[in-house]
């Protein structure tokens, strides 16, 4: 069961986040020691984050390529009308499909897929396909991919002014 935090996040919250986000196999023990907190200290703000839904989960970092899926498209869907991906089919009908964004613009869908080539690849595209148009980019190569989540820098926070505008 997840609830809302009852106090925005604060700096240990955060250092146990950047720690957590390093090496998610960490014990109690070493991540107190790491951001000099006792371990049953460490255990409760954990707890508390797993609650509020902070911390999602715990997973092991899998590398496609190696595991047989060396081939990483993105594909942008605008579904027809009545033949929706998201209300029309299950994830077990795309295991290929390793992400679905909801987006705004001209398109509804922002899809990540991984295929095993691009043969693979192309019989993803006709089945999607059926649901709509599609337009896909096959990914080169990642430059970087992963980065944690940290609290944002106080400057990022709201829009810049424009001095263009004014009377």
């Amino acid at each position: 069961m997840s609830f809302r935090m009852e106090r925005p996040l604060d700096e240990l919250d955060w250092r146990i986040l950047a720690e957590l986000q390093g090496d998610g196999r960490l014990s109690f023990k070493e991540l107190g020691r790491r951001i000099s907190l006792s371990p049953p200290a460490v255990a409760e703000r954990v707890r508390r984050l797993e609650q509020a839904g902070v911390i999602s989960g715990y997973r092991a970092q899998v590398e496609p390529g190696r595991a047989g899926y060396p081939l990483t498209a993105f594909v942008e869907m605008r579904c027809s009308l009545g033949k929706c991906l998201l209300k029309t089919s299950r994830a077990e009908d795309y295991p290929e499909v390793v992400e679905i964004h909801k987006v705004s613009g001209d398109r509804c869908a922002m899809l990540k897929v991984r295929t095993a080539s691009l043969e693979h690849f192309e019989g993803v595209q006709e089945r999607l396909g059926n649901h709509g148009e599609i337009r896909s980019t096959v990914v080169l190569s990642t430059q970087y991919e992963g980065r944690p989540v940290e609290p944002p820098a106080e400057d990022f926070l709201r829009a810049s002014r424009s001095e263009g505008w004014r009377r």
